[in-house]
């Protein structure tokens, strides 16, 4: 079954507009990652991947993370579009949080730019801004995109949406 796409209000975007395959692009929208009063990673030079009926994931530079407080993990995975990523746990606070970051160290040639970059599940870090608006995980807790104001959806990764 493929979703209606929610019409979008002024100054939004529908993720229904964005590509397939997926594409990856340079954003100056100020990003930011903190968690227990600690801020993890914070940039205005990030990269935005972009695929239909996901909302935005975000990739920060290394040089604006905190990467003393990421540990890499065995865990791999595999993107159709982007290559194999790793994992990383983050240790802050006291707390271990597993698997909450990964980076592409040699991504497909379209996605060059976000190589040594790292991407964080906004569901679980305290807070995770885009120009100063909280955003939301995307639904489902699978993919890492971050959900604000200014996307019309629906977004895939709720339930029934597994072969949008």
């Amino acid at each position: 079954m493929r979703p209606v796409p929610d019409k979008p209000l002024p100054g939004q975007e529908s993720v229904w507009d964005y590509p397939r395959p997926a594409i990856a692009e340079p954003t100056s929208r100020h990003l930011i990652v903190r968690h227990r009063g600690v801020t993890i990673a914070d940039t205005r030079r990030g990269v935005r991947t972009l695929e239909t009926s996901h909302p935005p994931t975000y990739y920060f530079p290394a040089e604006d993370v905190a990467t003393d407080l990421l540990t890499p993990t065995a865990q791999r995975s595999l993107c159709e579009w982007k290559g194999q990523a790793r994992y990383f746990d983050v240790r802050v606070g006291g707390e271990t949080i597993a698997a909450a970051v990964w980076s592409y160290a040699d991504p497909t040639r379209p996605f060059a730019s976000i190589a040594g970059h790292f991407a964080f599940y906004p569901h679980l870090f305290d807070t995770c801004l885009v120009d100063g608006e909280r955003a939301l995980p995307q639904p489902g807790g699978f993919y890492g995109g971050w959900v604000t104001s200014d996307l019309a959806g629906p977004f895939k990764g709720g339930p029934g949406s597994r072969f949008w």
